[in-house]
C-alpha cells in the first residue's frame, strides 16, 4: 500500500491500529505466513504473544526478521508501540499496554497454567479500544478466548486463522465455539483482511468518552434500527445512538461499505447479516468476578448486612437481568455461599438467582456451566477445587451452584420484571442505554426491590437523578440500598408490548374496503352530515371506532390520554351511560336511554342514548355501539309554580349524580390497584416460566444421566462378553486336559463340573445345586462326603487312590475353593484316571525279571 493510501486509511490524527498476534503450539510457522504478507508501510503494529518455556532463551526476533521488512524486536520496559513494527514478547513476563507503549511483569505463576495472550488481549482493548485488532493463530488450549471478548467489548477487530489451515486447531476453534471470530481465514489471507476493514473504518477517536457524532444520515441509521426490530422483535431506538453508531461503522468496515445507506440496503438483502448485527449489538461480554473489589465489599458488607436484617432465616431472591453467558450469576451464587461459611449463622438463609438475557444462545450456553480452562485468571485455586469440577477441555460449576442460578430469556425493556428481590444485579447495561430508558427502569428496579434491598450497578453507572429512591452502600462500588419510599403506580412503567387497536382496526378496515366509487362517496357524506352520531367500544368501554361528530357529547379528559369513553363522556351524560352499559351487557338487548341532559358549551343539550350490542358480523362480535341522537328544543311553558316543585327534585338529582361521581372515582381507584396486581401476576408468570425452563433443563439433565447409564451399560455388556469368552476357554482348558472335575460350594452341593466327570457320576445339568452325595457313582468311594467336609473345616487338601466298579483308577484330590478375596467358597475335587500305569505297575510287580527291574 502506497504512502498516500496509507494517510486515508490512518490518519496523523487517530492512533495506529495496534494488531496483537497470540499463537503456541506450531506457531513460527503461521506467523511466517502472517507476516510476509503484511504490505509495506502499513501503519500497522504488531505485538507477538507466544508460550515460551521460562529458561528458553528467545531466537523469535531473529526468526522472524528473516522474513518481514519490518523492524523485529524482543518488547522491553516503556518501549512505545511505532507503525511498521514488531513486538516479540520476552520469555518468562507477561506483557501489557498503556498508552500506547509496553509494559513487562513477572508471571504470578512461576510455571503450570499461563495465559499471556489473554492478558495482553484486555490490555490490548482498553488501551485502543475500537482501533484494538486481535488475531489468532494455530495453538493448543483456549488461551486467547477471554481476551478475544474484551476486544469485542470495545468494538474492536477479531481475527482467527482458519482450523483446517493450522497445525494446531485447539486455540482457532476455541475462539470461533465462542462466536467471538470477525473474519476466519489462513494465515496469510489476513493481513488483506485488516488492511481491507482499516481502509474503511471511521477515523474516529473515541477516547474514553461518548464520541461528538458528526453529521450522519440519521434517517438510514433509523432505517437499520427498523430492520433489527422487524428482523429479530428487539426494539434498539432507545439505545444510545453512540454504541449503535459504532457496531454498525464496525460491519460496515467488514464489508468495505462505506455508505449507511448502501449497507441498509445490504441488510435488507441478506437477512443473515441482521442476525450478525444483532449478536453484535447484545455485547455479551462478561467474566467471573469481574471487578473484584465490589464482590469483596459484597461478601464482607453488603450480604451480611442484608442476613442480618433477618434473624430467624429466610429465602432470599436475586436477579441478574443481561446475565450473557451466566458468570456474573454464578458469582453472585458463589460469593453467597462464602460469606454464609464465613458467618457460620445458626438461621437457614437460601438464594434463588433469576438470571435472564436478550440472547437466548447465550441462555443456553449459561445453562450447561461449562467453561474454558482459562477462567483459571479470574477465579482462585481454592474456588475452583471448591465450586467447579474439572474436565477435559475446562471446568464445569458443580451441581450446589447450577441449582442456585435459573436461566431463562427475557427482553428486559418490554417484559415484566421479577418481584420481591433482595438483590439485582445489573452491571454495565445502563451505559448502553439512552435516558429515557434509563429513567424507566431504575424506578422499575426500585418496584422490584424489597425495603433495603441491594442494587449493584457498572462501575460506570449511577442512579442518576434518583436519588431518593436508592442510598449508596459505597459509591466506589456502586452498590445501593432502596429507600422505604413508596412510588405510585402510575410512576412506574411497567414492561408491557403495546397493541394500538384503533390504528391497527383503521389499518385493516382501509386494506380490505373497497375502492372509491361515487356510492361510497356519497353514503360517506351521508353519514358524517345527517347520521346520528355514534362509536364503537369494547365491553371496558375503550372507543375503537367513531363516527360522526361526536364533540357535543365527548371530549377528551385531561391528563394522559385515555380513549376510554367514561373518562370523555361529557357533564351530565355518564350517569346514563354507565346505566345503559350494564344493562346492555347483562342482557343483550338494545337499551334506549331518553332525556339525558349535558352540559355543551356553556348551555344545556339534552340527548337521546341507543346502546346495542353487536352479533353480526363476525369482526365486530363482543362490541357496543353507542348512538346519540340529539333532541330538538321545545318552548317553555312552564310556569314559577312548575318550577317550584321541580327544585326539590333537580337537588336530590344533583345529589345522586355527585355521589356516583364519587363512586366512579373510587371504581378507576380499585381499577388501578388491580391493574397492579395484574403486573404483579404477570411477574409471578414469569417467574414460572423460568421455573419451566429449568425444569426443562433438569430434564436435559436426565437425559444426559440416561446416556450415561447406556454407557455404563455398554461396558458391563463388553465385560459380559469377555467373561463369556473367559468361561469358554476355562471349559475348553479342563476339558482338553482330561481330568474330571467338579465343584462345590460350602453346603457340598454341585456348582460346576465338566465333562469328563460324568464318567464317574450320573450328572445332567438339571444337577446343578444337588448335594454330590445324591448322586450315582461308579466310585468305590463312600468316605468322599466325609473327606470334603473334613477339608472344607481343616482347609487341608487330600489325596487318596480309588477304584471303580469296573476296575478303573483314579487319583482323587479334594481342595478348598478359595477366591480372588482369599474366601474360602466350597472345594474343588479332581479325579485324575491313571488305570494305565496302575496296570503297568502291577505286571511289573508280577514279572520284574522280564524287564530287568529288581522286585519291590
Amino acid at each position: 500500500m502506497n504512502d498516500s493510501a496509507h494517510e486515508k486509511n490512518v490518519p496523523a490524527e487517530s492512533p495506529h491500529p495496534i494488531v496483537g498476534i497470540g499463537a503456541s503450539a506450531g506457531g513460527l510457522e503461521a506467523l511466517e505466513q502472517f507476516l510476509s504478507h503484511v504490505p509495506d508501510h502499513s501503519g500497522m503494529a504488531f505485538v507477538v504473544i507466544q508460550h515460551l518455556d521460562p529458561n528458553y532463551k528467545g531466537l523469535m526476533p531473529e526468526l522472524l526478521q528473516r522474513i518481514t521488512q519490518m523492524k523485529v524486536a524482543q518488547a522491553a520496559e516503556h518501549m512505545p508501540v511505532e507503525p511498521d513494527c514488531v513486538y516479540v514478547i520476552p520469555p518468562n513476563k507477561d506483557l501489557s499496554i498503556l498508552r500506547g507503549a509496553l509494559h513487562l511483569l513477572d508471571p504470578i505463576a512461576p510455571r503450570g497454567l499461563r495465559l499471556p495472550i489473554d492478558y495482553f488481549f484486555r490490555a490490548l482493548a482498553e488501551d485502543r479500544r475500537e482501533r484494538a485488532i486481535g488475531v489468532i493463530l494455530s495453538g493448543m488450549g483456549s488461551d486467547g478466548t477471554l481476551g478475544l471478548r474484551a476486544i469485542k467489548e470495545k468494538a474492536g477487530l477479531v481475527l482467527v486463522q482458519s482450523p483446517a489451515s493450522a497445525q494446531f486447531d485447539g486455540m482457532p476453534r476455541s475462539a470461533i465455539d465462542k462466536g467471538l471470530a470477525d473474519i476466519i481465514a489462513p494465515a496469510e489471507e489476513l493481513p488483506d483482511k485488516i488492511v481491507s476493514y482499516l481502509r474503511h473504518l471511521p477515523c474516529v477517536d473515541h477516547g474514553e468518552a461518548e464520541p461528538i457524532l458528526e453529521p450522519k444520515p440519521r434517517s438510514a441509521l433509523e432505517e437499520v434500527v427498523t430492520l433489527l426490530r422487524v428482523r429479530t422483535g428487539n426494539d434498539f431506538a432507545l439505545y444510545k445512538k453512540n454504541t449503535i453508531l459504532r457496531r454498525v461503522e464496525r460491519r460496515m468496515g467488514l464489508h468495505q461499505i462505506d455508505d449507511m445507506r448502501v449497507y441498509a440496503r445490504y441488510l435488507r438483502e441478506n437477512p443473515q447479516e441482521l442476525d450478525l448485527l444483532f449478536k453484535e449489538l447484545l455485547i455479551g461480554v462478561t467474566s467471573f468476578f469481574r471487578d473484584p473489589s465490589v464482590w469483596e465489599h459484597m461478601k464482607t458488607a453488603a450480604i451480611p448486612a442484608l442476613l442480618a436484617a433477618y434473624p430467624a432465616g429466610k429465602d432470599l431472591r436475586a436477579w441478574v437481568p443481561a446475565c450473557s453467558t451466566g458468570e456474573e450469576a454464578y458469582t453472585l451464587a458463589i460469593v453467597f455461599k462464602e460469606t454464609l461459611q464465613q458467618l457460620k449463622l445458626q438461621s437457614r438463609f437460601t438464594l434463588q438467582i433469576f438470571a435472564t438475557d436478550l440472547d437466548e444462545n447465550a441462555i443456553d450456553q449459561a445453562r450447561k456451566g461449562s467453561y474454558p480452562g482459562n477462567i483459571a485468571v479470574d477465579v482462585s485455586p481454592e474456588r475452583l477445587t471448591r465450586f467447579f469440577v474439572a474436565e477435559e477441555n475446562g471446568y464445569q460449576v458443580n451441581k450446589e451452584i447450577r441449582e442456585t442460578v435459573v436461566f431463562a430469556p427475557q427482553n428486559i425493556i418490554t417484559d415484566p420484571p421479577f418481584t420481591k428481590l433482595d438483590i439485582l444485579s445489573c452491571r454495565n447495561l445502563l451505559i448502553y442505554l439512552g435516558p429515557e430508558l434509563q429513567k424507566k427502569l431504575l424506578p422499575l428496579f426500585h418496584y422490584a426491590l424489597v425495603h433495603r434491598g441491594c442494587l449493584l450497578l457498572g462501575n460506570a453507572e449511577t442512579v442518576g437523578g434518583f436519588t431518593d429512591l436508592f442510598t449508596p452502600l459505597d459509591n466506589q462500588s456502586r452498590i445501593y440500598l432502596r429507600t422505604d419510599k413508596s412510588l405510585p403506580v402510575v410512576e412506574v412503567d411497567f414492561p408491557k408490548k403495546d397493541v394500538a387497536l384503533l390504528s391497527a382496526a383503521r389499518k385493516e378496515t382501509k386494506a380490505i374496503g373497497p375502492p372509491a366509487n361515487l356510492q361510497t362517496l356519497v353514503e360517506q357524506f351521508l353519514l358524517e352530515n345527517f347520521a346520528p352520531a355514534a362509536v364503537l367500544i369494547n365491553a371496558d368501554g375503550d372507543i375503537l371506532y367513531i363516527s360522526g361528530r361526536t364533540g357535543k357529547y365527548l371530549e377528551p379528559a385531561a391528563g394522559k390520554a385515555n380513549w376510554n369513553i367514561h373518562a370523555m363522556a361529557r357533564e351530565g351524560l355518564r350517569h346514563g351511560l354507565a346505566m345503559g352499559l350494564k344493562k346492555v351487557l347483562r342482557q343483550p338487548e338494545t337499551v334506549h336511554v331518553s332525556g339525558v341532559t349535558i352540559g355543551s358549551d356553556g348551555g344545556k343539550q339534552a340527548v337521546n342514548l341507543t346502546i346495542q350490542a353487536i352479533d353480526k358480523p363476525e369482526a365486530l362480535r363482543g362490541m357496543l355501539a353507542v348512538v346519540f341522537n340529539e333532541v330538538q328544543k321545545a318552548r317553555k311553558s312552564s310556569s314559577r309554580k312548575q318550577q317550584a316543585e321541580n327544585e326539590p327534585l333537580l337537588a336530590e338529582l344533583h345529589q345522586a349524580r355527585e355521589e356516583l361521581q364519587t363512586l366512579r372515582e373510587e371504581m378507576q381507584t380499585s381499577q388501578e390497584e388491580l391493574k397492579s396486581s395484574n403486573e404483579e401476576l404477570q411477574s409471578t408468570n414469569e417467574e414460572l416460566q423460568s421455573t419451566n425452563e429449568e425444569l426443562m433443563t433438569s430434564k436435559e439433565e436426565m437425559q444426559s444421566m440416561n446416556e450415561e447409564l447406556q454407557t455404563v451399560n455398554t461396558e458391563l455388556q463388553s465385560k459380559v462378553d469377555e467373561l463369556s469368552r473367559v468361561n469358554n476357554d476355562m471349559n475348553n482348558l479342563l476339558n482338553s486336559m482330561e481330568i474330571a472335575t467338579v465343584f462345590l460350594d460350602n453346603a457340598l452341593n454341585i456348582r460346576r463340573f465338566t465333562n469328563h466327570a460324568t464318567h464317574l457320576f450320573k450328572l445332567i445339568a438339571g444337577d446343578i445345586g444337588r448335594p454330590l452325595s445324591d448322586i450315582a457313582t461308579d466310585l468305590d468311594y463312600p468316605q468322599l462326603h466325609l473327606d470334603a467336609q473334613e477339608v472344607l473345616r481343616t482347609l487341608v487338601f487330600t489325596q487318596k487312590q480309588i477304584t471303580t466298579r469296573d476296575g478303573r483308577w483314579y487319583k482323587v484330590r479334594i481342595m478348598p475353593y478359595r477366591t480372588q478375596d482369599n474366601v474360602i467358597d466350597g472345594v474343588v475335587i479332581t479325579f485324575i484316571d491313571f488305570t494305565e500305569t496302575k496296570k503297568m505297575e502291577v505286571e511289573l510287580q508280577r514279572n520284574p525279571n522280564e524287564h530287568n527291574i529288581p522286585p519291590i
